[in-house]
Parts: C-alpha cells; sequence; structure tokens
C-alpha cells in the first residue's frame, strides 16, 4: 500500500476497502486493519478482486475523489466517481494540447529523453557488468551516440525532427542488442527489431513485455483521469492507446528490456517454450506464459527509489507516478513533465 501525490495505491489482492467515518479502512486477513483519512484524497486505486463496501464507494462519488478497480496483473476494470470536476477540464486540456505541434512536442521531448538516457543506462550497465562477455567497443560505441543524441533531440521543435532522432538513437541500440543475450546464444540470436509477427524468440518476448507494459500503461493514465487513446508523439489510429505508447516509451529499456534479458540470462526461458505458427510467427507457449506473467508480476514488486519525487515505489507502480506527474503538468502544477530518469 502506497500513498503518491494524493492517491492511496492498494496492491494487495487480498484487501478490501470500507469506510469509517472519515477514513478509508483497508482490511486484510488476519492483519491490523490499516486507516487512512479520506481528506485530501485525490483517488484511490485497488489492484484485486475482493472489492470495496458501497458505503465508501458512495462518500468517494460524493467528495469527488475517483476510485479505480484494476485486476491484480494491472489490467483496468472500472472507476466510481461523481461529478467529473477536473477530469472534464484535463482531458479538454489534452486534446487541445494533442492538436498543437507545439505542445506535443514539448512533451514528446521530454518522454524520449526519459527513452534515450534509459536506454544508454542499459549499455553502460552491460559494460560495467559483464565487460569480459561482450564486445565492449561495440557496446560503448552505441551508447555514446545514444548520448550525444540527446543534444539534438533537446533542439528539435517539430515532432518530425523528434522521431527521427529517436528512430536512429533506437536502431543503434538494437544493433548491439545481441550482444547483451548471455547465455543460448544460438537459440536466442537477436538481429534487429521485427514485429507484427515476431519471427524469432527474442523478438517474441519483447513484444509480450510491451504489450503488458502498454496496457499498465494505459491503466495508469486512466486512473488520473487522461484518456489514453490520445497521444502526442504516437497519433490518433482507431483502436491504438496513442498515450500509452507515448507513456511506455521511458520504461521500454530499464523494464521491459531488462526483464527480457534476465529471463534469457538466467535460463527462466529455454527454446522449447516457443512454437512457430504457419505465417511464420513466434509465440510463447501456454505454460511459458504463465511463467512470464509470474516472473512479471514477481520484478513489478521490486522496490526502487523514484528518481524525481525521491520516494521508495514498487517498479509496478512507476508508471502510475509518471501519468500523475504528466497529470499535473497540464493542469498547471509543474513547469514540465519531468520524464523517468533512471539511475
Amino acid at each position: 500500500m502506497k500513498k503518491l501525490l494524493n492517491i492511496l495505491y492498494v496492491t494487495y489482492p487480498d484487501a478490501f476497502l470500507a469506510l469509517e467515518g472519515e477514513t478509508v479502512v483497508v482490511r486484510r486477513e488476519e492483519e491490523k486493519p490499516a486507516h487512512i483519512p479520506l481528506l485530501n484524497l485525490e483517488g484511490i486505486v485497488t489492484f484485486g478482486y475482493t472489492g470495496a463496501s458501497p458505503a465508501l464507494m458512495g462518500a468517494c462519488a460524493e467528495r469527488g475523489i475517483s476510485l479505480n478497480f484494476m485486476t491484480p496483473n494491472g489490467k483496468f476494470l472500472a472507476e466510481i466517481c461523481g461529478n467529473p470536476q477536473g477530469n472534464v477540464v484535463l482531458r479538454r486540456t489534452q486534446y487541445r494540447w494533442a492538436d498543437d505541434e507545439a505542445k506535443s512536442a514539448a512533451i514528446a521531448k521530454n518522454i524520449l529523453t526519459g527513452k534515450l538516457h534509459n536506454s544508454r543506462w542499459v549499455l553502460d550497465r552491460a559494460v560495467r557488468d559483464h565487460e569480459a562477455r561482450i564486445d565492449v567497443a561495440q557496446v560503448r560505441t552505441a551508447a555514446r551516440y545514444i548520448a550525444e543524441a540527446l543534444a539534438p533531440l533537446r533542439e528539435a521543435e517539430t515532432l518530425g525532427t523528434l522521431r527521427g532522432v529517436e528512430g536512429e538513437a533506437a536502431m543503434r541500440y538494437f544493433d548491439v542488442f545481441d550482444e547483451l543475450i548471455l547465455q543460448s546464444k544460438d537459440d536466442f540470436k537477436f538481429s534487429d527489431r521485427n514485429r507484427r509477427p515476431p519471427t524469432d524468440k527474442v523478438n517474441a518476448l519483447l513484444s509480450f513485455a510491451y504489450t503488458m507494459l502498454a496496457n499498465e500503461c494505459a491503466s495508469a493514465l486512466r486512473s488520473v483521469g487522461l484518456d489514453p487513446y490520445v497521444g502526442f508523439l504516437h497519433r490518433d489510429r482507431p483502436g491504438r492507446k496513442s498515450l500509452a505508447l507515448d507513456l511506455m516509451e521511458e520504461f521500454r529499456a530499464v523494464f521491459a528490456d531488462r526483464f527480457v534479458l534476465t529471463l534469457i540470462n538466467t535460463r527462466q526461458v529455454e527454446a522449447s517454450d516457443f512454437h512457430v505458427q504457419e505465417n511464420g510467427a513466434v509465440k510463447l507457449k501456454d505454460d511459458a506464459r504463465r511463467s512470464f506473467l509470474t516472473a512479471w508480476q514477481n520484478r513489478k514488486k521490486d522496490e526502487i527509489q523514484h528518481p524525481f519525487l525521491h520516494e521508495k515505489i514498487d517498479w509496478g507502480l512507476v508508471p502510475y507516478a509518471q501519468a500523475l506527474l504528466l497529470a499535473r503538468y497540464m493542469r498547471g502544477d509543474l513547469e514540465e513533465y519531468p520524464p523517468f530518469l533512471w539511475k
């Protein structure tokens, strides 16, 4: 359980939420209930199926406190809210900014700054930890290029220019991604990023991880009142959660990519865990998919120090923290959107 920027996150899947006077009571079996005052709460996000009392739902609706229900895996289920209050203003701002090239570029620039910073960090960390097992010169060259790309990124004023800088940096990053695979190289060889469908085992794992991450970013955005389908970097397309794709750019390398590399390098996945479909698509088998999801959920429980908030939170709450910061920026509470810069 964690309170972040006036949002209460209840991460226990067995927790039941109730109302006592002016407090939220979080009850779990064989544990002393926790009491959190409703005063100053802007929202509650609970992960699980146990639910909340009608009294608490009514109190939240009456006070304009959003009450969001997620699955234990982070998939959005439903939201209880009263009068829209700030959310309608926030969404109107989002839609106006999405139609404004300069506003969109300002947010996209900070998001991509986070992506490039974190991609470089992953490469630098590989050199530090596995210098004897990788082509150090090749990886350092890619890391240096990405670091130098931050300057033209900051100077870019249009979305097209930003995409060009990011695209080249991403290509350099994936050019050396195979160097980061330290085990079972014959079975898990990576040559380039391919998708729709993925045609090798590494890309199958990356695509599955990115799908999971995008869904969690969409849930995080909904929990703060933003529309996950209207983005700034990724433009509108029917059925595409464009803002969720924007937000996840910062976490691709430091969470999803490193998670996939851990699965491979610790031999938690094997070549026998995949099957090839008639169209050439490579996919995880059902048992392997379940093992992947279990490991994903466990990784989300790892605690980190948020680099901007300077608070300890679970990895699984990082998209929620960034969604909150994005909403705060769009409401005028922050001078700019602070990207997630992993250290």
